[in-house]
């Protein structure tokens, strides 16, 4: 009877180490005159949630270029992902969150949200203040920020607007004041409950905003 061998186990396979890839700087905007001053505001906006991604990045990228336009300073875009919206809007139960942190006036915030009006794929929006008197050299412009959003999972049914998904002062978890601008319009004009802007990420509500 002829022995056998015993034959050894190939070893396994190292795993391959991912490169991490830094991100690069960011850069900075030209310094803007010594005693110039602004104001902080923040938009938050919904797309529509089928809107292709580079068509969003377009979108960003126009919003970006009106504040600049108009003197002032970007200093995050946040893509939140497709998140549940408190009830319906146009027909959409789930919407593309972006959200942008910019200084300026009056006049850039105006000019923005007549964009986001005009623009078909955008669904509501809202416009914050958030702080008075801001040296724009102080604040430095900070890398774009892209979530993943919230899980695919069955739509509820919707409910009737004015809902709110809860007793949240303020929208976003604080207490926020009046609104520059007003709350998020339909393409309409017309004004409502600030309902779809209920489901934000918590980063929203660190940022304890300053309010007239």
């Amino acid at each position: 009877m002829s022995e056998s061998t015993p034959t050894t186990p190939p070893a396994a396979a190292a795993p391959v180490p991912v490169p991490v890839v830094p991100q690069a700087p960011v850069v900075q905007p030209p310094p803007m005159a010594a005693g110039t001053r602004m104001r902080e505001y923040e938009t938050i906006f919904l797309v529509k949630p089928d809107l292709a991604e580079d068509l969003i990045d377009k979108l960003a990228e126009r919003m970006r270029g009106i504040v600049n336009k108009g003197s002032g300073k970007v200093l995050r875009v946040s893509n939140w992902g497709k998140k549940r919206t408190a009830y319906e809007v146009k027909k959409n139960l789930r919407a593309i969150y972006i959200h942008f942190l910019y200084l300026g006036d009056s006049k850039i915030v105006a000019e923005f949200e007549r964009n986001l009006r005009m623009t078909d794929d955008v669904m509501k929006y809202q416009s914050v203040k958030l702080a008075e008197d801001i040296d724009p050299n102080g604040r430095l412009v900070e890398h774009d920020v892209k979530l993943p959003g919230d899980p695919e999972v069955p739509d509820r049914p919707p409910r009737e607007e004015g809902g709110f998904g809860g007793d949240r002062d303020g929208g976003f978890g604080r207490d926020r004041g009046d609104r520059e601008g007003g709350f998020g319009r339909d393409r309409g004009g017309d004004r409502e409950a600030r309902g779809p802007l209920a489901d934000v990420p918590d980063e929203a509500a660190d940022e304890s905003p300053v309010v007239e």
